[in-house]
């Protein structure tokens, strides 16, 4: 019997949907679902000699045939940016997951460590549910990351503030959720502050980002130019993503942000300082002050953080 590893992969995530799985426990189900068919390939393999080397293999087959599998199957789908990967089978389009996510229907399918074990493995009898988080629940999440692993302290900007003075559409895209301000003197002898401040040589950099809880191939274009938008007036501009889900996603992404230089975080919701920069952001050497000033003038909460800013130029302190 062939073993026809599409196959077995599609039988077991299509009867189980919305599971997510990763490449183990799929190889774990189907070296103890069809015995017959992974025997024969290691007996014609002269490289597999063991079970786990016979898991590996699968594994490494699974995670190469990946891309190909999804432009095949639509259904097929999988997460980005984060390890180790996890596949699961949706009915539903992209467009729909994400609406689903952003209206807070779509739970999180969480998995501890699978056992050996066929049956546990098809019926997912280790899986928890989470309630998935919503976008505002994660800006915290964002900010407890920036300063704790780079020195930025983050402030939420919110959008439902701003005068509109503009009209209907005069905002859009004009805001990001959090920015952060980074001070390039920290750390340094106080003789070394004191002849920067002197000197105006610069003191600050200004961070911007725009969060969303599911970024995949439906909505990747468009929030990354929403990301372009409300991040031009920065030094560093980020797309944050709690997921990233399709393997044409981040290619995409990563098309585009040779062209604009928007770079992209994957958030960690269980533990925000394991989050990590997938692409640096490409700094820009200017604060665009106009912008600013434009932003001050319809949101109370920019004009909060550009207070902060001026007070950090008169004083040196965060």
């Amino acid at each position: 019997m062939a073993l026809e590893l599409k196959n077995r992969v599609v039988e077991l995530l299509s009867a189980n949907p919305g599971k997510r799985f990763k490449a183990r426990d799929i190889a774990i189900w189907i070296a103890e679902t069809y015995p017959e068919a992974v025997a024969a390939k290691m007996r014609r393999s002269v490289s597999i000699q063991t079970h786990d080397q016979l898991l590996y293999q699968l594994v490494a087959e699974i995670g190469a045939n990946r891309p190909v599998w999804e432009k095949q199957l639509p259904q097929l789908r999988s997460t980005e940016g984060v390890r180790p990967r996890l596949f699961y089978w949706s009915d539903k389009t992209e467009e729909q997951e994400v609406a689903d996510v952003e209206s807070g229907k779509e739970p999180i399918l969480e998995f501890a460590t699978v056992p050996e074990d066929a049956v546990a493995a098809a019926t997912g009898e280790t899986e928890k549910k989470v309630l998935r988080r919503s976008e505002h629940d994660l800006y915290p999440l964002l900010i407890e990351f920036l300063e704790a692993e780079y020195g930025v302290q983050g402030h939420r900007i919110d959008e439902k503030k701003s005068s509109n003075a503009y009209g209907s559409g005069g905002n859009k895209w004009l805001f990001p959720d959090v920015v952060g301000m980074e001070n390039l003197s920290d750390g340094l002898h106080p003789e070394v502050v004191t002849a920067i401040r002197e000197s105006r040589d610069r003191q600050v950099r200004l961070w911007s980002f725009e969060v969303k809880l599911l970024i995949n191939r439906s909505n990747a274009r468009e929030t990354y130019f929403q990301a372009v938008s409300n991040s031009s007036w920065a030094n560093y501009g980020y797309l944050v993503a709690a997921n990233f889900e399709g393997s044409e996603t981040l290619k995409e992404l990563r098309i585009l942000y040779a062209m604009h230089g928007i770079g992209l975080i994957r958030l960690d919701e269980e533990n925000p300082t394991e989050s990590e920069i997938l692409v640096p952001a490409r700094e820009r050497p200017d604060i665009e002050w106009p912008m600013c000033s434009r932003l001050s003038t319809e949101n109370k909460d920019f004009k909060q953080f550009m207070t902060k800013v001026r007070h950090f130029f008169q004083t040196g302190d965060m």
